[in-house]
């Protein structure tokens, strides 16, 4: 197509090879610190003699922020360019963990931990990544790009828990969160390999898209009942994954277990993670979407019930650790898909958009309730019992779900 070359020149310097691993650089750098937090929330409560609710509210916010900001953000890096707002994104994120560090009072962590890293988030995350990998990549590299720009967030995961405890071993809280700030400036220079043009980000689409407002897109989509299924069963994926990035190294100190082992538990959990994405990208192909998250929902609520029933002991966590790997993000790769064959790829961002903003209020309640329920029990078990709950409605929620284009979309199509 004569549009290969033009592309081409337009990107000159800047190969496939070049934006995926730019790409990935900046998702690994942007997801390590926000998944190690976790590590801060002991020594920093009782260096300002807070309760864990204090800690656990900004994260909730955090979360919050993050998937509120995210349709804006992604709107912005279509009319002003993906760079533009990896660079806003990665300076709230690192003004966000300087500020955090230097946290005094329950409203400046509210507003380092929780507003600014929550917004910085948004701009940075893979999920702008991938949107500049859809944007600058040929269609051939895009299956592979986008894997490996969620495998290099699980990377950061795994790179950056045992590297935070070590950090604040070696020095204290405040210097590893000034270190981690530091770093995160990276994203500055490498966000030049993922540069799009403002309001020409990409190719001139081969075939127009439907004549559809977004007003209408929301509308379709909200009273499409597999969507508003899909967009629930999220909401838990949310729930658990915040409340065990956050709440598990405590209630693993808690239990008897050494903070080194919550690091190693969160780097495996990284770690696995990137075989569960790339087994459930794979699997999408070849089975029901709907089965592999009701699945995935499922053994995730078995796998929770066997780790608490057991006696604490560090290879049953790290045990625990590589299961709920494989069950990490496996969930983003059919859900994006499914939003994809219900509705086509015209909205795709802005509905897949809408359920990240179900997965970030389920880790806002995740967090929160962690925080709260601990401070009036002195105990998890609750939260970790409503984890299994949702875990199985999830998994009964997902099954109805209709993996077909909606009439409309279809008509289009034919």
């Amino acid at each position: 197509m004569s549009m290969k070359p033009a592309m081409a020149s337009a990107i000159g310097w800047r190969t496939p090879a070049v934006i995926v691993i730019g790409g990935c650089l900046i998702a690994l750098i942007s997801f390590g610190p926000r998944s190690s937090l976790g590590f801060f929330l002991t020594p920093l409560s009782q260096a300002n003699g807070w309760g864990r609710d204090v800690f656990a509210l900004a994260i909730a916010i955090q979360n919050l922020l993050w998937g509120a900001g995210q349709p804006f953000a992604g709107a912005m890096a279509d009319k002003y360019g993906t760079n533009r707002v990896l660079v806003i994104g990665a300076v709230l994120y690192a003004a966000g963990l300087a500020l955090m560090a230097h946290s005094t009072t329950p409203g400046s962590l509210h507003f380092s931990a929780g507003v600014l890293l929550g917004l910085g988030l948004s701009g940075c995350s893979f999920n702008i990544v991938l949107g500049g990998f859809g944007k600058l990549l040929p269609e051939q590299w895009r299956t592979l790009a986008f894997g490996a720009g969620t495998a290099a967030g699980s990377f950061g995961q795994f790179l950056y828990s045992p590297l935070g405890v070590a950090l604040i071993d070696a020095y204290d809280w405040q210097t590893a969160l000034l270190i981690f700030a530091a770093v995160t400036l990276l994203i500055l220079p490498l966000s030049i390999a993922l540069m799009t043009p403002p309001k020409a980000a990409g190719a001139t689409p081969v075939v127009a898209p439907p004549a559809q407002s977004v007003w209408q897109a929301l509308t379709e989509a909200f009273g499409h009942r597999s969507y508003v299924l899909l967009v629930l069963g999220f909401f838990t994926c949310g729930f658990q994954l915040a409340f065990v990035t956050v709440h598990l190294p405590s209630y693993l100190i808690d239990r008897g277990l050494s903070a080194q082992i919550g690091g190693w538990t969160l780097a495996v959990i990284g770690l696995f993670n990137i075989v569960g994405s790339l087994a459930s990208g794979y699997l999408g192909n070849h089975m029901p979407m709907r089965y592999i998250l009701s699945f995935i929902y499922f053994m995730r609520a078995i796998s929770i019930v066997v780790f608490i029933m057991l006696p604490a002991s560090p290879a049953a966590t790290l045990i625990f650790g590589a299961v709920t790997g494989l069950l990490w993000l496996s969930t983003v790769a059919p859900t994006s898909a499914l939003v994809a064959v219900m509705f086509g790829t015209r909205w795709l961002a802005m509905l897949f958009g809408f359920a990240f903003f179900s997965h970030q209020v389920g880790g806002f309640f995740g967090v929160l309730l962690g925080g709260i329920v601990f401070e009036r029990t002195g105990s998890y078990d609750l939260v970790w019992w409503l984890s299994v709950l949702f875990g199985l409605l999830s998994a009964v929620i997902n099954l109805p779900i209709v993996e077909k284009p909606v009439v409309r979309t279809a008509a289009a199509a034919a």
